[in-house]
């Protein structure tokens, strides 16, 4: 035994892709050197690729292709090629001694392949021991790279000191025979770095075996255990443990730490860990596993350590109640069912000891505590044989109908949640099963463990996906990811979107939203993408399929969806029934639905009760003023709406806030509509009709069952010009019919009133749009520009009644209350409302 007051070692462990290229060796080396460790232990895998092509020459002998010798060939002359690259002329003898050993080495397989084409035939002995050879070289290389930048070093074929057997559940270390025969090697070799072999070792007859697949990361274990070292590092390419897949979930983020139970109960369900059974020797004694990239040496990584130490440690891995999502896919879920199970003892032993028979590996297990069923994850390809197996196993109680059936459900996929810290923060499951179902994710089937470590569910393998990012934004691990299709690119669209890009990097960084515009689409035409501009629409020649467009807003890797349409037309209205029971939410400031029949109103307002799916409008009334949110918030806390009053056009409330009778009313409308403030033909906005569409809205919001025939409207455009062929003809006109206005305002004027065009209406069933005189005093008196004014009277505001003021018409204002409704949305999905 060496001497206790020599500093720990330190274990570094390099896989495949580390060692690539002679390239790769040198930045080996100097990680190595960067690590001012007195004793350093490394430990290093085959170069890439280099094990499964000497798996392959086996199976080409057998089948008695010799093509394999060309192969072989080709691998001594890769391993030939590398050294020389990284010795050069410096030292010939070296060289020569390295060449003749993988010489040798070659000769020695290449005789193992003939033996193995005359038979047909490959035992596991001699399989093993030809695909070891790659670490030999690899070691090989490594330690005479370390040695050419000047770092005594020393190879230990590991299969001179690690002893194993091999049991059912893998390789089983004779931990007193290898750290003897280990001990017994340094104690003749002087260097305090050294290089060893991963994946390969002896059995007790000291015959050539490996540790299986993931067994360089065993390895590394095995030696830290072995040399009691105070660490070990996984060097890898990536930069430690993600929190999901990045395949899936782009935005997964690297953990800071994480204890040993949580690393495996993620390797388990299929995360890119170290293997938790490779694990096992590091656990035992408590050596912290450090998870790093080559690619990448300066990044922390991830500290993978005791439970216990963890405790008291201040930082965001350590803190979150949730470390991690990760799924198994190609799943069957069987479903065993009946009344004779309940209060009968050894069903499930008879079940599952059934399926220990024939070699089925069960994933996962739910039991409700009725006993009335049993529900387990089988790998599919195992489901046959399961159901097969099962239903043999209680044939009698299914021919007496105790057992009522064995179910089996393919193409489904287990979504783990791990984390230690879900056994002291409540409400984990609960956030968890809830970012699920706003996501509209169905869950099959649910497990817990007692340790409240890990919540599995069982989904639709198609849902997987979204299931997925949806679980990891719920808990702020990602941004809260929004697929979102924009109708109608014309100036309140283009606002919007001008609003999205400036405000996009705001609401990612600082409150994790991420909103992606991911189609845009006209009249006639749309373009579908991941990141799409308003200016791309234009280079689109791809016409426009409501349903395509709405297919691809509902992707399967983001889990919300969200379609704004800002047209005025009744088109997409039609479509909102059908996008809400499809689980994509619905924004407009379009009136048209709203405004429509009755039926079609209570329809949208019913699907979002039915289907979770939300239609948010409040942009159809006010613009950006919160009037739809006023009314429910007034509503739902109890109040009692006695009458909803206002200016409720900023086009009519720009034109008599102008109408001071010193310019005619003609050229006051003609004016607005140079500035844009009206609509291509003004009389949409004189009729009053645009008022009145608001007014049903509102209506309805408090209960009325309005219909457009239902409310009064005083027409301002004059009869003799309702028919006029066009906006220029009626403006034209419309000075015939000046005086009659000058003669109000006057009328007005002298009474020291003012005009305003004012919808009113009640739930005793009274609306009607009219051109009202109010006194100087009132507040519909004190409007500018084209601003909006609402005024609530209510049982609490009954003295006075509650005002809503403010811009009441424009794109950038209406975009903003659309804009509103997008955040209100992305509150709505997160799993924190």
């Amino acid at each position: 035994m060496e001497n206790q007051s020599l500093e720990p070692w330190v274990v570094h462990k390099f896989g495949g892709s580390s060692v690539a290229s002679s390239e790769r060796y040198e930045t080996v080396v100097k990680i190595v050197q960067q690590d001012s460790s007195s004793r350093r232990a490394t430990v290093v895998s085959a170069m890439s690729g280099v094990t499964d092509a000497l798996i392959e020459l086996t199976e080409l002998a057998k089948k008695q292709d010799q093509t394999y010798l060309d192969k072989l060939e080709a691998l001594k002359k890769k391993h030939f090629a590398t050294l020389d690259e990284i010795l050069g002329t410096a030292n010939p003898a070296l060289r020569a001694t390295l060449f003749k050993s993988i010489e040798d080495d070659t000769l020695v397989i290449r005789d193992l392949l003939r033996a193995i084409s005359l038979s047909r035939s490959c035992s596991e002995a001699t399989l093993e021991m030809i695909a070891g050879h790659g670490e030999l070289w690899s070691a090989q290389i490594l330690n005479a790279c370390m040695n050419k930048r000047g770092v005594a070093a020393q190879w230990l074929d590991a299969r001179l000191v690690l002893v194993v057997t091999h049991g059912e559940t893998g390789p089983v270390i004779d931990w007193e025979l290898s750290r003897k025969k280990l001990d017994a090697w340094l104690e003749r070799v002087a260097e305090r770095n050294i290089v060893i072999t991963g994946y390969i070792a002896s059995t007790p007859d000291g015959i050539p075996t490996t540790l299986k697949r993931n067994g360089s990361d065993f390895s590394a274990s095995i030696f830290g255990a072995l040399l009691d070292a105070s660490c070990i590092t996984i060097w890898t390419d990536v930069d430690g443990v993600l929190s999901a897949d990045p395949r899936r979930v782009p935005e997964a983020v690297v953990l800071n730490e994480m204890s040993y139970q949580e690393a495996m109960e993620l390797a388990y369900f299929g995360a890119k860990v170290i293997h938790p059974h490779t694990m096992a020797p590091a656990l035992m004694k408590g050596i912290p596993i450090w998870i790093r990239n080559t690619f990448n040496p300066t990044f922390a990584g991830t500290k993978i350590h005791r439970a216990d130490s963890l405790k008291g440690v201040s930082s965001n891995s350590a803190e979150l109640p949730v470390k991690g999502f990760t799924t198994v896919d190609r799943v069957a879920l069987l479903n065993l069912e009946g009344t004779g199970m309940i209060g009968v003892p050894g069903v499930a032993n008879r079940l599952f000891g059934a399926l220990r028979e024939v070699g089925v590996s069960v994933i996962m297990i739910s039991q409700a505590s009725s006993e009335h069923s049993i529900c387990f994850a089988v790998p599919e390809g195992q489901g046959a044989a399961a159901k097969k197996t099962v239903e043999k196993a209680f044939l009698s109680e299914l021919q007496q109908g105790l057992i009522q059936s064995v179910e089996c459900l393919t193409g489904v996929s287990i979504l783990a949640a791990v984390g230690d810290n879900m056994v002291r923060s409540p409400g984990v499951a609960a956030k968890f099963f809830r970012a699920l179902g706003k996501a509209g994710v169905n869950i099959l089937a649910i497990a817990q463990g007692s340790s409240e470590r890990n919540i599995s569910v069982v989904v639709d393998q198609t849902q997987a996906t979204r299931a997925l990012r949806a679980a990891h934004a719920g808990f702020y691990l990602s941004a809260q990811t929004l697929s979102i299709g924009i109708l109608g690119p014309g100036l309140i669209g283009s606002a919007l979107m001008d609003q999205l890009e400036q405000q996009a990097d705001r609401l990612k960084n600082e409150f994790k939203i991420d909103l992606r515009v991911r189609a845009i689409g006209n009249s006639s035409r749309m373009i579908l993408g991941e990141r799409l501009l308003f200016s791309k629409l234009k280079q689109s020649d791809k016409p426009l399929d409501l349903v395509q467009f709405a297919d691809h807003i509902q992707a399967e890797h983001v889990p919300h969806s969200v379609i704004i349409d800002c047209t005025a037309s009744e088109v997409p209205a039609t479509h909102y029934a059908a996008w809400l029971k499809r689980g994509i939410h619905v924004i407009t400031p379009n009136k048209k639905a709203n405004s429509g029949p009755l039926k079609t109103y209570q329809e949208l307002r019913g699907l979002t009760r039915e289907m979770g799916s939300h239609y948010l409008y409040e942009a159809t009334v006010g613009a950006g003023l919160p009037i739809i949110t006023t009314i429910r918030d007034l509503i739902q806390t109890g109040d009692e709406i006695h009458q909803i009053e206002g200016v409720l056009s900023g086009t009519l409330s720009y034109l008599f806030n102008q109408f001071n009778g010193e310019l005619p009313f003609s050229s006051i409308v003609r004016d607005a509509k140079k500035l844009g403030y009206t609509e291509p033909d003004p009389r949409d906005d004189l009729s009053g009709s645009d008022v009145a569409r608001k007014l049903i809205i509102l209506g309805r919001e408090i209960g009325m069952s309005l219909e457009m025939r239902d409310i009064e409207v005083e027409n301002l455009v004059p009869v003799p010009l309702r028919k006029s062929a066009n906006a220029d003809e009626f403006l034209d006109g419309l000075a015939s019919f000046d005086a009659e206005m000058a003669r109000l305002h006057r009328e007005a004027q002298e009474a020291n009133e003012v005009l305003r065009y004012v919808g009113s209406v009640s739930p005793q069933g009274k609306a009607s749009v009219k051109l009202k005189r109010y006194s100087k005093a009132h507040p519909f008196a004190s409007l500018s520009g084209t601003d909006n004014i609402f005024a609530f009277t209510t049982r609490r505001y009954h003295e006075q009644p509650l005002i809503i003021q403010g811009p009441g018409a424009g794109p950038e204002v209406t975009a903003g209350g659309v804009f509103g409704d997008l955040l209100r949305l992305a509150a709505y999905v997160g799993s924190r409302t």
